[in-house]
């Protein structure tokens, strides 16, 4: 059954912002992960490249700027970081000269080992059901598709 909600008498009152809501959620929860990830050695963006990394190395700077939505500019310091942490190793792609392939050490497959232990800190540390989390996760993949598929603001509106 579905409820349908009017719209509140102030929509641009800053409580009834999708946007902000989001925005905090999106800090709290990435503020939660510093001193999880610290032990590690991780910020949550390099510990986000190394998860991908994990799953699917090696994997190309192009590629892996895809997976992780991030403009090649912002991921490429990253990378740096966790090469000159011994983590990882960028090497011209055998197959295409033009690209860099990304690829862990022994040192970065070993750090999964720890990484293991940050999903449940993090479900611990929030205090919250795990289907209730599972659920939310699924309706931000969800508001992330139909914001894809909205497209950029027409011009005049960014």
């Amino acid at each position: 059954m579905t409820t349908e909600r009017t719209m509140p008498a102030n929509p641009l009152a800053l409580e009834h912002q999708v946007c902000f809501a989001l925005a905090i959620a999106a800090r709290s929860v990435i503020g939660l992960y510093r001193p999880v990830l610290e032990p590690l050695g991780l910020t949550h963006p390099q510990y986000l490249v190394m998860l991908a990394l994990w799953e699917f190395e090696p994997v190309s700077v192009k590629d892996l700027s895809g997976m992780l939505q991030l403009e090649p500019a912002t991921l490429s310091p990253l990378l740096k970081r966790l090469e000159s942490a011994g983590l990882l190793r960028r090497d011209r792609d055998t197959r295409d000269e033009r690209s860099l392939a990304v690829a862990l050490t022994d040192q970065g497959r070993a750090l999964r080992d720890d990484a293991l232990e940050v999903p449940p800190a993090i479900v611990a540390r929030l205090g919250l059901d795990l289907d209730e989390l599972m659920e939310l996760h699924e309706r931000l993949t969800r508001v992330i598709a139909a914001a894809r598929n909205a497209g950029p603001a027409p011009r005049g509106e960014d």
